[in-house]
């Protein structure tokens, strides 16, 4: 059996892992525990790995894995018992399902801030902010949107300061242009590619170099799908 706490823990750290990709950080748990310090939070993580509930991944940030579910706890609708947990879950499900049609041409995306096109950098998510978007770009998928900071897709026609448009996934093909975690921290946009037993990660802009990293290291969280820019 799972103490309270320990269950309304892990109902937010599935949640913002379906949502977001990337675990809370500890300070986003203690508040939304009403805890005092993050050792209540790290004892916590302790207790539900030991119980085989939640696994911490080496050597990469905010890196933390859902093993499994109490069993009498589905995937959708998870019930949580703490106040300050219901209240963030049901703020980022009204987020995910804020892609209001507008004018009858036009779809509402959330804009999730600023992502590199050159270094790495963890991705702003600001759930106030949204975009106006072509509803013909948007396919059956949920998407979001993300303004481009830097120069290194320039020559597939990515510009800095360009907003794209991406159709949340979990895979690629070889030559998609991908909005990929690495290593557990940051985000970046780039061509993905398979070479051999490692995952490329290309730049369109002869003054950068690919990147390449194990399977393990990558994990894509969308696929370009469309471009809007501003003149």
């Amino acid at each position: 059996m799972l103490t309270r706490k320990q269950y309304d823990l892990l109902m937010f750290i599935h949640e913002r892992l379906n949502e977001a990709g990337v675990s809370p950080s500890f300070e986003e748990m203690k508040e939304a525990l009403g805890l005092k310090s993050k050792s209540g939070i790290h004892r916590l993580i302790t207790g539900l790995e030991e119980r085989g509930f939640l696994r911490r991944l080496p050597n990469r940030a905010r890196a933390l894995e859902v093993v499994r579910l109490p069993e009498n706890t589905g995937a959708e609708n998870l019930p949580v018992r703490n106040r300050r947990v219901d209240m963030l879950r049901a703020k980022e499900v009204g987020t995910r399902k804020s892609m209001m049609r507008g004018g009858g041409n036009s779809v509402q995306l959330s804009l999730y801030g600023r992502i590199a096109a050159g270094t790495p950098i963890e991705a702003l998510r600001d759930h106030s902010m949204m975009v106006e978007v072509p509803a013909t770009l948007l396919g059956k998928g949920d998407h979001y949107a993300l303004e481009v900071d830097g120069d290194s897709m320039m020559e597939a026609g990515i510009l800095d300061g360009d907003t794209v448009v991406i159709e949340r996934a979990e895979t690629a093909d070889n030559g998609d242009i991908v909005v990929a975690l690495v290593e557990g921290a940051e985000v970046t946009l780039k061509t993905y590619r398979r070479a051999g037993d490692e995952i490329e990660l290309q730049p369109a802009n002869a003054a950068y170099q690919a990147r390449r990293y194990a399977p393990d290291q990558v994990n894509v969280q969308g696929r370009l799908v469309g471009l809007l820019r501003k003149y």
